[in-house]
């Protein structure tokens, strides 16, 4: 950390370098009226700095009366979040996002499936993981993230020491911590780093890897992947 970059901010916040787009190319209208009248009423409460400087937990069970929680991580254009909850109605599902026109493809893809079982962090998910009870989630999704393809940008990945301790925090014991990712280089960090902080993989056969979970939906990053002929890999994870 240079001089120039202190530790944290003047709100508290610590200083947390953040990679990656925040936003793209220009909205639709139909994709900024959703940001102006949904976002607020699926916030999952008082995530940001700014509006909760004490860091004070969640309270899951007013946000999800009854149901357990599950966490997507990089939702990006949302469908298999929305998959997920039209298909689990029993349970409560946080996905976190910077990148807000992922955010408002969600919001769009949420208004017309009728779900009411999500909640959505648009931003960082380091922040998420501050405010979210020790041991609370019991399943959690990482699908396509980024792969920062050059090995200088390897530590900007999600499957490295920070973002893996703070996830493995907030899963109950026996958690399912799932990754798919089409680049083999990701495959090798993700199975030598998640089961250093926590996690087992439990794959027993190739197949374990190759075909995708029975309750999958293909994303438009899978599409994208397999257009381009490169191959999925489906890594399942157990929080210990």
């Amino acid at each position: 950390m240079s001089e120039n970059h202190p530790s944290k901010h003047r709100s508290g916040a610590p200083w947390r370098n953040f990679y990656g787009r925040l936003k793209g190319k220009g909205l639709r209208a139909s994709q900024e009226t959703y940001l102006d009248e949904d976002l607020a009423a699926l916030s999952p409460g008082a995530v940001g700095w700014e509006e909760n400087p004490d860091r004070t937990p969640l309270d899951l069970e007013a946000l999800f009366p009854g149901k357990e929680v599950w966490l997507e991580v990089g939702f990006g254009g949302g469908e298999h979040m929305v998959h997920q909850a039209a298909q689990n109605s029993g349970v409560g599902i946080i996905g976190a996002e910077p990148y807000i026109n992922g955010v408002a493809m969600l919001l769009g893809k949420i208004r017309k499936a009728g779900v009411e079982n999500l909640r959505v962090h648009p931003g960082d998910v380091r922040d998420l993981f501050d405010v979210l009870p020790t041991g609370s989630v019991a399943k959690a999704f990482l699908l396509y993230p980024d792969p920062w393809p050059k090995k200088r940008h390897h530590r900007r990945r999600f499957v490295t020491p920070d973002y893996l301790e703070a996830l493995a925090g907030v899963l109950k014991p026996g958690a399912e911590f799932r990754v798919a990712t089409d680049i083999p280089d990701y495959v090798r960090q993700t199975l030598e780093q998640v089961p250093r902080h926590g996690f087992e993989w439990l794959a027993e056969g190739p197949d374990d890897w190759r075909k995708p979970w029975s309750d999958w939906i293909s994303t438009r990053y899978e599409q994208k992947a397999l257009r381009e002929g490169r191959v999925p890999h489906y890594l399942t994870f157990r929080r210990v």
